[in-house]
């Protein structure tokens, strides 16, 4: 199945769509989270809107989400992170999510960005081959954590 995919920047009235997607993929109702994002996202004063979705037909089938860091974990030039990513599963495996990273790398170069950040599971090889496929490499940098009693 071929589709024609648009990817545009993230709007507020893209919560819905956002929210059922990610619920199909993870099983959780995460709106609060989402919400938070898209006003982020939407706040242009203090922002670069890093956030994308994917339409088909004119009806939101993916989308990707991040920001753009200026001196944070003292990296001096500006970086971006991606930290969510979902595509509804009836158009996954169609290229959706190559269109949404081409159109976020684009985005992100016009913002001169110079590296892109994101956390993958260790063991979610699907996610880390899909972004080794766009390049992405072992950072040098560590990720830590500390689980609180």
């Amino acid at each position: 199945m071929a589709v024609q995919v648009n990817v545009r920047m993230i709007r507020k009235n893209d919560l819905e769509a956002v929210v059922a997607i990610d619920r199909m993929i993870t099983g959780q109702e995460r709106r609060e989270y989402y919400q938070r994002k898209l006003a982020m996202a939407l706040d242009n004063e203090h922002n670069v809107n890093a956030s994308v979705v994917a339409e088909v037909d004119g009806k939101v089938v993916g989308f990707m989400m991040g920001d753009v860091l200026f001196g944070e974990y003292g990296i001096a030039d500006a970086s971006a992170t991606i930290d969510t990513l979902g595509v509804h599963p009836d158009f996954q495996k169609h290229g959706v999510a190559s269109d949404l990273m081409d159109q976020f790398l684009m985005n992100m170069k016009a913002a001169n960005v110079k590296k892109i950040y994101t956390l993958v599971n260790w063991n979610d090889f699907a996610l880390e081959g899909f972004f080794s496929r766009h390049k992405f490499q072992p950072s040098k940098r560590i990720s830590l954590e500390l689980q609180l009693p």
